[in-house]
């Protein structure tokens, strides 16, 4: 194993050395939060392919297919649909918004009295979202040096922390893209065809197993549906991926980008499946579906490949931690913490500077510290996750899509339904239990209905609201511009 750990340790210093050097560069706001609104396609496509496929994605996304054969691609394959209806029809507008936050674009949109509320709503998301990929370091850890639960996801969780608090975006684009360059050659390009061989081939595969694992639909209609749900319509709305749309250098970086990236996740969800249904045939007895991955990599993969391959893995859920760990700090500041400061403008009420930059870094590594301590404690990640999921879809998609999609929608009418919507998706899930799929469906059909009738039956948004949100949907308006972009950094 001494190779293995010694591709591990450079890799983990490596995130370390890229922290030091985001760090130098981020001297602003913009810079610290969004890199400057300046990347390039080739670091947008790599960073944001990065964010949507953590350990979730990686680890559960073998999982299924051991459980349900290729059909187990489909949660991964929606988060790859979400990312590309995004990137197509929504990523242009929102990259032109100039803004920081989810909320900010419900402040500009409706007035200025719809971010307090969906920025505790989203703030929840973030922070079970860091949380549950947080956890997911005690897996590849305890296969890697046999360490115990807590001292993994302190160990783990501490590299996360630490570049992204040096940093922030920056440091957070630098790891992510050199994360999404590990997972592509580990598991794509190295564990995916030497699993299909260790398994017989597709030929041997299919004389094992029963003919429901090479069933597209076999995992289930009703699941499918509901990935749809929770996961597509997930990736239009939440502040982790808002963020990287952010640091798009323009309208074409963000739209074709993206779309690189969404059929990168296409791709990625197919290997998993197959992944998991070979493990299947060589280990049809484990006792957890989602120990697939970490035994076909301990088991089946010579040494030194076997140590870039848990790197891979150990990639994956670090860029999803620190990508909602960013998020979840820049919400708790910017969305809740200031103004309860009356920070406004980069000026406190007395008048004395903010330093943004400061303030934003303190925050990541008081929410990193949270998260850790959160995850150490916390034992189901997966209800943990799906009520995160549930208020995020069932309380934010009708305000935000509503925003973006119809001007007859209004401040009352979004502030009805995150409330309402929220409050039916806990009360659904209190009634018939946090992975039911009836909370998600009934939570938004009510979010729907009250948006739309309290819209309509309140006075339409001022008029220069609406025409201060055109502008900045133009692009024009904004209260920043990008600075020019360095070649060398972005392409």
């Amino acid at each position: 194993m001494a190779v293995d750990y010694t591709v591990i340790v450079i890799y983990l210093a490596g995130m370390l050395a890229m922290g030091w050097w985001g760090m130098r560069r981020a001297k602003s706001k913009s810079e610290f939060l969004v890199a400057g609104r300046r990347l390039g396609p080739t670091m947008y496509s790599g960073t944001m392919a990065a964010i949507v496929l953590g350990g979730a994605s990686t680890i559960g996304g073998v999982g299924l297919g051991y459980k349900y054969g290729l059909s187990g691609a489909w949660m991964v394959f929606t988060i790859g649909l979400g990312l590309l209806a995004l990137s197509v029809f929504f990523s242009a507008r929102i990259a032109r918004l100039k803004v920081y936050t989810v909320s900010e674009m419900l402040d500009l949109r409706y007035g200025g009295r719809a971010g307090v509320i969906s920025g505790v709503v989203m703030w929840a998301y973030t922070l079970m979202l860091a949380v549950t990929s947080t956890i997911a370091y005690a897996t590849i850890f305890d296969v890697l040096f046999d360490m115990n639960r807590t001292l993994s996801i302190i160990l783990g969780g501490s590299i996360v922390v630490a570049y992204s608090t040096l940093g922030g975006m920056w440091s957070i684009t630098l790891t992510d893209m050199v994360q999404f360059v590990v997972k592509t050659i580990g598991v794509l390009l190295l564990l995916l065809p030497i699993a299909v061989v260790k398994a017989g081939g597709f030929s041997e595969m299919k004389a094992k197993l029963p003919t429901e694992y090479f069933d597209p639909l076999g995992i289930g209609g009703e699941t499918i549906f509901t990935y749809v749900l929770i996961y597509t319509f997930g990736m239009l709305i939440g502040q982790d991926i808002w963020q990287r749309v952010f640091t798009a250098r323009n309208d074409r970086t963000a739209r074709w980008g993206g779309t690189v990236a969404g059929t990168y996740c296409l791709v990625y969800a197919l290997a998993g499946a197959v992944i998991g249904t070979a493990a299947k045939v060589l280990y049809p007895n484990l006792a957890n579906a989602d120990d697939a991955f970490a035994t076909i990599v301990k088991d089946e993969l010579p040494i030194g490949v076997r140590g870039l391959v848990l790197a891979a893995a150990l990639a994956a859920v670090m860029s999803t931690s620190s990508g909602a760990l960013i998020a979840c700090a820049t919400v708790a500041n910017n969305d809740i913490w200031s103004r309860v400061r009356g920070v406004v403008g980069g000026q406190r009420d007395d008048g004395e500077a903010h330093d943004e930059v400061k303030g934003n870094r303190v925050f990541i590594l008081i929410m990193g510290i949270g998260v850790i301590c959160i995850a150490i404690a916390l034992n189901n990640v997966v209800e943990a996750l799906t009520v995160a999921y549930n208020l995020l879809v069932g309380g934010l998609l009708v305000p935000i899509l509503g925003g973006l999609l119809w001007k007859r929608g209004t401040a009352p009418g979004a502030l009805a339904s995150v409330v309402v919507g929220g409050l039916a998706v806990i009360g659904l899930m209190w009634h018939y239990g946090i992975l039911a799929n009836q909370p998600v469906y009934y939570g938004l059909l009510s979010s729907l209905a009250v948006y739309v009738v309290v819209s309509l039956a309140t006075p339409p948004t001022d008029a220069a609201v609406l025409a201060a949100w055109r502008e900045r949907l133009a692009g024009r308006g904004a209260p920043e511009t990008a600075e020019p972009e360095p070649v060398t950094a972005t392409q």
